[in-house]
């Protein structure tokens, strides 16, 4: 497994948003005030690794960046810096038949199934445009391949004249689902997709996601801020904190035995039934902003063990234990 090429890396990927002057800023520069472009730092110099049929589950908290991370690897974002590769080739050196292949190879389910669906499009127009077009399918099997695979996704093929509007939030979310596999993909980038959803209906889309995906035989990024949904469907697990990666391991792992503080303040706010009673101290301080993180290591604002190393030096994410990653200068 470790020489196995993996279908998707990640190397040094960073992505910043600048937030250009408005009239009034630039009218206040000009009268010699200090006013410089904002610039977000979203996703810091990450790398990671997805093997074939593998599900890694990216969390962290609102703002953390894996949502960003999440675009930049199905292609709805350029990275900023650092190389995307699919299949042990690099994504921007390929051009014609060999990215639009690739680019199909790789789809997202996003997290809102109402915004993510044009209103205007009938659920045949919404799943079957793009394998109509892209030859996947001919014009000619296109209703019979669309009943077949709306059953797959649990949605009744008399549906398909409908409008994004007259479903529920779980049969939009289904519908997206379909979308998605389509175009016979090999990896899905799934954005949050039950967040939105009741509870009830979250668990039948979390049951219809592993039923496909062993189906299918789908590797997947699956981003949550939910850890127990994570410890159900992955295989292994990255916990990012303002733009960077702070652990990685497989998931039994990383849930029986997290290093990094960040990752066990996490894990300390899961309710478990054979915790009779739990000594929850909350962290102090609040998830800094990425329009001016903290110098060193993100984490030392509200880290109980930082120090003063911790303050200027960013930790490198390394291997502490085997197959086990964690960007912590005391691990």
């Amino acid at each position: 497994m470790e020489n196995q090429t993996p279908i998707i890396e990640l190397k040094n990927i960073s992505k910043f948003f600048v937030k250009e002057l408005d009239l009034a800023a630039k009218l206040a520069r000009k009268l010699g005030v200090s006013i410089d472009k904002e610039i977000v730092h979203a996703v810091d110099n990450v790398n990671l690794k997805v093997l074939k049929g593998q599900v890694m589950g990216l969390v962290g908290e609102s703002g953390c960046g894996k949502s960003t991370l999440g675009r930049i690897v199905s292609g709805v974002l350029q990275q900023s810096e650092g190389s995307v590769f699919y299949d042990g080739r690099d994504i921007s050196t390929m051009s014609g038949n060999e990215l639009k292949n690739t680019k199909l190879k790789v789809q997202m389910i996003f997290q809102d199934p109402f915004s993510s669906l044009n209103p205007r499009f009938r659920v045949r127009e919404i799943i079957g445009e793009s394998p109509r077009k892209n030859g996947i399918v001919k014009r000619s099997e296109l209703s019979d391949y669309l009943d077949e695979l709306m059953l797959r996704c649990g949605l009744d093929p008399s549906y398909k004249p409908r409008y994004p509007h007259q479903f529920s939030g779980g049969q939009r979310q289904r519908i997206a689902i379909a979308r998605a596999l389509a175009v016979k993909p090999e990896f899905v980038v799934c954005d949050e997709v039950t967040s939105a959803l009741d509870i009830s209906i979250q668990a039948q889309i979390l049951n219809l996601f592993l039923e496909l995906r062993r189906e299918f035989g789908l590797s997947s990024i699956f981003i949550t801020h939910n850890l127990e949904v994570v410890e159900h469907v992955s295989d292994t697990v990255s916990i990012m904190y303002v733009g960077r990666i702070v652990e990685q391991a497989a998931t039994e792992k990383l849930f029986d035995s997290p290093l990094h503080p960040y990752t066990q303040l996490l894990l300390d706010g899961i309710p478990r039934f054979n915790k009779r009673q739990i000594d929850f101290l909350p962290s102090k301080g609040e998830v800094p902003s990425p329009l001016d993180p903290p110098s060193g290591c993100h984490f030392h604002p509200r880290c109980p063990e930082a120090v003063n190393r911790c303050r200027k030096e960013q930790p490198i994410l390394r291997e502490a234990e085997p197959s086990h990653l964690v960007a912590c200068h005391f691990r």
